[in-house]
C-alpha cells in the first residue's frame, strides 16, 4: 500500500476516494474543527491534525507517496472576485512549500474550473515552473464528476505532478461507460424514506444529473443549493433550493421538496454511511466543498498505477546495477 499525507482535508471526500484506490493516509490536515470532527467519526482511525496550513511543517511526513489536498477554491471561482494570489485564501504556494519540505512521489491538487480561465494563464504557468525545479513533471486536465458516476454537473480542475519515471506511464481515468444515476434515481428511496405518497412521481420528473452544489465559505453563502440561476435548474428538477430540510418530507407533504444534508451528500458521491458533524449550515458547506469521492478514486487509482510501475521500474534498473 502506498502512503499519502491530505491536506485541506475537509470531510473527508479525497481521502475517502483515495483511501479506495489504495493509500494509506499518514495524516489528514484540516482547519475547521467541524471538518476534523467529521473525519473522526467516520475513520477513527485516521490521524487528523485540525491546524492552519501554513503553520503546518512538513519535514515529519517526508518520503511519503502522495501529497494531495483541495486548496480553497474562492481565489480562482467565478461566484468570487477571482483576486488569485492576491486572495488571502490563495494557498497553493503552502502545496509548493510542503512538495519542498516532503518530496513526494505524486501530488494531487484540485479545485474549480475557474483556475483554467485565461487570466490565470501565468499563474498556472508559475506553478508549473516551480514542479519542474523541485523535479515533477505536471498536468492539468478539467474532470465532470459526471462521467464518474456522480449525479451531479461538477466540473473539477485536477493538476498531477508526478517524477518523470511515472509521468510517462500516467494516464487520466477514462469516463465510465454508463451515464451517471439521475437525480431521482439517486434519491428516491431518501424522498420516500418517511412514506412520502409522492416519492415516485417526484423522482420520474427529477429525470437528469444535479446542477452544480455551491458549499460557500465562511465568509459568504448558507445552506441553500446555489445563486437564482443554480435554483432555477433545480426547481426544473422539483426540488425547491431555497434552504436545506431537517428531514424528508412527510406522507403527505405537498409542494416541491428540499434536499437535506444526506441527500446532498449522495449527490456528491458520498456514500450513505458517512455522517457530518455541526449544524446545517456548517454539515452541507463540508458537503457542497467536497471533492467527489468517486473522482478522487478515478484519478488516484491511475496515480497508483503509476507509482507502482516506476517503482517497479527502479527496482529492476537497481537489480540490474547491482549484478553488473
Amino acid at each position: 500500500m502506498l502512503t499519502s499525507l491530505e491536506v485541506c482535508a475537509g470531510a473527508g471526500g479525497s481521502a475517502l476516494g483515495l483511501e479506495q484506490a489504495g493509500f494509506s493516509h499518514q495524516a489528514l490536515v484540516e482547519i475547521d474543527s467541524d471538518a476534523c470532527d467529521t473525519l473522526r467519526l467516520n475513520r477513527p482511525r485516521w490521524n487528523v491534525l485540525q491546524q492552519d496550513l501554513r503553520s503546518f511543517d512538513g519535514t515529519p511526513f517526508r518520503g511519503i507517496d502522495l501529497l494531495s489536498g483541495g486548496v480553497p477554491c474562492p481565489p480562482f471561482s467565478v461566484a468570487g472576485k477571482q483576486l488569485g494570489s492576491a486572495d488571502e485564501r490563495d494557498l497553493f504556494p503552502e502545496m509548493l512549500r510542503l512538495a519542498e519540505e516532503i518530496r513526494p512521489s505524486a501530488v494531487l491538487i484540485e479545485n474549480v474550473k475557474g483556475l483554467l480561465s485565461p487570466r490565470f494563464a501565468d499563474y498556472r504557468a508559475a506553478i508549473e515552473r516551480r514542479f519542474l525545479e523541485l523535479g515533477f513533471l505536471s498536468e492539468w486536465r478539467l474532470l465532470q464528476a459526471s462521467d464518474y458516476g456522480v449525479p451531479q454537473l461538477r466540473p473539477r480542475v485536477v493538476l498531477v505532478a508526478l517524477r518523470p519515471e511515472a509521468k510517462k506511464v500516467f494516464r487520466w481515468p477514462r469516463p465510465h461507460d454508463y451515464p451517471a444515476p439521475t437525480v431521482g434515481e439517486a434519491l428516491r428511496e431518501a424522498m420516500g424514506a418517511r412514506g412520502w405518497v409522492n416519492a415516485d412521481s417526484w423522482a420520474r420528473q427529477a429525470n437528469r444529473i444535479a446542477p452544480t452544489l455551491v458549499g460557500g465559505s465562511k465568509k459568504h453563502g448558507g445552506p441553500d443549493l446555489g445563486p437564482t440561476r443554480s435554483k432555477r435548474a433545480w426547481a426544473e428538477l422539483g426540488v425547491d433550493a431555497r434552504t436545506v430540510a431537517d428531514e424528508p418530507p412527510s406522507p403527505d407533504y405537498d409542494g416541491m421538496p428540499r434536499l437535506t444534508v444526506a441527500m446532498a451528500a449522495r449527490l456528491q458521491g458520498f456514500p450513505p454511511d458517512w455522517a457530518f458533524v455541526g449544524g446545517k449550515t456548517s454539515a452541507y458547506r463540508q458537503v457542497g466543498n467536497a471533492f467527489p469521492p468517486p473522482v478522487a478514486k478515478a484519478v488516484g487509482e491511475e496515480i497508483f498505477r503509476a507509482l507502482m510501475i516506476a517503482k517497479a521500474g527502479l527496482r529492476r534498473g537497481q537489480l540490474t546495477l547491482a549484478v553488473s
